[in-house]
């Protein structure tokens, strides 16, 4: 499926299509639109261009939120992406559950049970219908830990986008939702270290196919990642009195 992404973050919630002619900040210069694009767009106001305009004029696939501007994510808004949209992907990502854009039972309930839905603060299950929808909490502890423990156990010399897009697709690959499309998009916690390890591997694999870090197969490689990986074992003392 080819992603439509409308990002809602940077300086203001209305700051989500970003054009040419402006004075651009450099993070934004990789993706300007030309102010033509939208000249013929239906508006719903004279103002600057909102979430409301993108969102009602093109199929965005992925709604993502970071811009601590909580509820952000209207019931208007969303119900007009998942008109357009067999599984929109909705990622209100800010903390604390305040700002969050929009609540996760909200999110499920406007879709029709449809969205796929990961936050950045947690939420509990979503019933609907005869279903329970577990809400993902996107966090970094899924893909940093496991990123450094590829390029040490690798002896990769540094890390590089592809590197990150790879510990990326490997995390996508163990997703409970591949197998269940009512599961979770990201794994659960207990299966954090079997899960690490194969972002590891493929972080690993990545590295020599870029030429930084040593050739190795992919069977080693795995059996230096699991060597490597750090256990909480701890010794038990026992305390005498004399």
């Amino acid at each position: 499926m080819k992603m439509r992404a409308a990002i809602s973050g940077w300086s203001t919630i209305t700051d989500c299509l970003i054009q040419l002619g402006r004075s651009l900040q450099p993070d934004k210069k990789r993706s300007p639109q030309p102010a033509e694009k939208t000249a013929q767009w239906k508006r719903s106001s004279t103002g600057p261009v909102g979430l409301a305009d993108v969102i009602a004029n093109i199929e965005a696939t992925a709604l993502i939120g970071l811009s601590t501007a909580g509820g952000a994510f209207t019931e208007p808004i969303v119900r007009e992406m998942a008109r357009k949209v067999k599984r929109p992907i909705i990622f209100p990502l800010s903390n604390p559950t305040t700002k969050s854009e929009a609540a996760a039972g909200d999110l499920i309930r406007w879709t029709e049970g449809r969205a796929l839905v990961a936050t950045g603060s947690p939420f509990s299950p979503v019933s609907f219908g005869a279903r329970t929808i577990s809400i993902a909490q996107c966090n970094n502890v899924f893909i940093f830990p496991a990123m450094g423990l590829g390029v040490i156990a690798a002896r990769a010399t540094r890390i590089t986008e592809s590197m990150m897009l790879a510990a990326a697709r490997a995390l996508a690959a163990n997703s409970p939702a591949m197998k269940d499309p009512q599961g979770s998009l990201l794994p659960r916690l207990a299966d954090i270290r079997a899960v690490a390890v194969e972002i590891a591997v493929a972080v690993g694999l990545e590295a020599q196919k870029l030429n930084l870090s040593p050739v190795v197969s992919e069977e080693e490689l795995r059996r230096r990642v699991i060597a490597t990986q750090w256990t909480p074992a701890y010794d038990t003392f026992t305390e005498t009195m004399s």
